[in-house]
């Protein structure tokens, strides 16, 4: 699968424990999965809030059967939250068509998520599924894992999930309409996929809004849907949206399409009209930061100039 979009998740200091955390837990689970710090802070010339990460990680890359999530080791300015999960489909096609495969691989990785984690819906049966548990783990980051049905149509094994409540709520649908139209030029293309709506209010969700919905960037799948709980969360910067851009004319066009909050723009970050925070970044971001002074000249920029890096 090529990767366009790379979600990051915000570390408060933990972000090497915690990747070497979930490429454990999804190796115990069957799975090929590795953890590796693919950036560090410079050695000297860091501005004075950040001066105490000298020569620490910067980004962490976890790859878990070629998907790959970042983590970015920072303060405590940002944490993750449900507004943005992640779903593990154990679609039993994975697996040769064996249900007790996918199911006991399931089970070893919800045993090791849920250690000292927060169960915020417990492994079991539900309407939409016969297997299926959510939990926030230990490093506030949460994930769905969900026995899918085999006769469906295959879906990756991670799945971004971005539920819109506060601000945003019951405007899924039309988030992903937006970056459907906006991301219609990459490989492959874009596209809504399936859309279920409520049918009737539940909590603060219309009867039209999204109980589930899910749309497609290049090769990759996402999910959207509006909160039915009553309990609003939120996005933040806890979790973000890293593009690869190819050269300055997408990065532009990708920013002019998506920026929405001109206070949340600083070093190629942004918010849309949603509350979603992006990176917009040039696919070869690494090489172009080993420059002497590349790092400061980023942290001067909004939207990044690639030749002034």
């Amino acid at each position: 699968m090529t990767q366009k979009i790379v979600p990051n998740i915000w570390c408060n200091r933990t972000a090497e424990q915690a990747g070497s955390f979930y490429a454990e837990a999804f190796r115990g689970a069957g799975f090929d999965a590795e953890s590796t710090v693919s950036a560090r802070y410079p050695s000297e010339g860091l501005p004075e809030f950040q001066a105490d990460f000298a020569g620490e990680a910067l980004v962490v890359d976890v790859t878990v059967e070629g998907t790959q999530l970042a983590l970015v080791n920072a303060g405590p300015e940002f944490s993750p939250n449900p507004s943005i999960s992640f779903m593990v489909n154990f679609d039993p096609l994975m697996f040769g068509g064996d249900v007790a495969e996918a199911r006991r691989r399931l089970d070893a990785l919800w045993a090791r998520l849920a250690g000292e984690g927060y169960v915020m819906m417990p492994l079991g049966e539900y309407p939409f599924a016969e297997h299926y548990g959510w939990v926030e783990d230990r490093f506030g980051v949460s994930w769905q894992l969900m026995l899918t049905r085999p006769e469906g149509d295959p879906r990756p094994l991670i799945i971004p999930a971005l539920m819109f409540d506060g601000p945003a709520q019951n405007r899924a649908a039309a988030a992903a309409r937006r970056y459907v139209e906006l991301f219609a030029g990459v490989p492959g293309g874009s596209a809504i996929g399936t859309q279920s709506p409520y049918g009737q209010e539940s909590g603060d969700a219309t009867a039209e809004a999204l109980a589930f919905g899910e749309f497609r960037i290049g090769d990759q799948w996402f999910m959207a849907s509006d909160n039915g709980s009553g309990k609003s969360h939120g996005f933040t910067c806890g979790v973000s949206m890293q593009v690869n851009c190819e050269d300055q004319a997408e990065i532009d066009a990708l920013w002019e399409g998506l920026t929405a909050v001109p206070e949340a723009e600083q070093c190629g970050w942004l918010a849309d009209e949603f509350g979603v925070s992006w990176q917009i970044v040039p696919a070869n971001m690494g090489e172009l930061m080993r420059g002497e002074d590349s790092y400061a000249n980023l942290m001067g920029m909004s939207k990044i100039v690639i030749a002034d890096l």
